[in-house]
C-alpha cells in the first residue's frame, strides 16, 4: 500500500535547504540521491546547532543503517525546499528520524522517508548509549505512537 504523504504539521522541527542548479538531472527534476543527502543535512544540522554533536570531538558517532524514501511530486531547482523531521523511534543506542521533504510553501510533502541512526564508540565502533544530552534534545521532537 502506497504511503500518505505527510503534512508540515506531521513535524516539529524545520530546516530550509537551498536547491542547486547540479541537483537537477537529465530529466529536469532534482535527482532522487538528491534527497538522500537532505534527509542527511537535516539530521545533521539539527544535532550540531543544537550543541549535541561535535562531529570531530564526539565520543559516540551516528552511523546510518537504513534510508528509504517515498516520492510524491517532483522538485526542481530553484525550488526552495523546506526538510520537516522529527523522531519515530528513540531506543538505547538508535534512532529513527522521518523526514519530509515540502516544496515552496506547499503543505503536503513532495517526499518523505526515513533515516536510521546507530550510534558507535568512535574508536571501538561498537553500539553505545545515546548521551544524555543528545537524548534529551532527541525527544523533544519524538512523535508519541497511540496504540488504540
Amino acid at each position: 500500500m502506497r504511503p500518505q504523504a505527510k503534512t508540515r504539521s506531521d513535524f516539529t522541527y524545520f530546516h530550509a535547504i537551498s536547491t542547486r542548479w547540479m541537483d537537477n538531472d537529465a530529466y529536469g527534476h532534482v535527482n532522487n540521491v538528491v534527497y538522500y543527502s537532505w534527509f542527511d543535512t537535516v539530521v545533521n544540522q539539527f544535532l550540531i546547532a543544537n550543541r549535541v554533536l561535535d562531529i570531530e570531538r564526539s565520543p559516540v558517532i551516528g552511523l546510518v543503517i537504513e534510508t528509504q524514501c517515498n516520492y510524491f511530486a517532483s522538485v526542481t531547482f530553484p525550488d526552495r525546499v523546506t526538510a520537516g523531521l522529527r523522531v519515530a523511534k528513540l531506543g538505547k543506542s538508535s534512532v529513527r528520524y522521518e523526514v519530509g521533504i515540502f516544496r515552496d510553501d506547499e503543505e503536503t510533502a513532495s517526499a518523505q522517508g526515513h533515516f536510521v541512526h546507530v550510534y558507535v564508540d568512535r574508536v571501538s565502533r561498537r553500539p553505545g548509549a545515546i548521551p544524555d544530552d543528545m537524548r534529551a534534545l532527541l525527544q523533544t521532537i519524538e512523535v508519541r505512537q497511540h496504540h488504540g
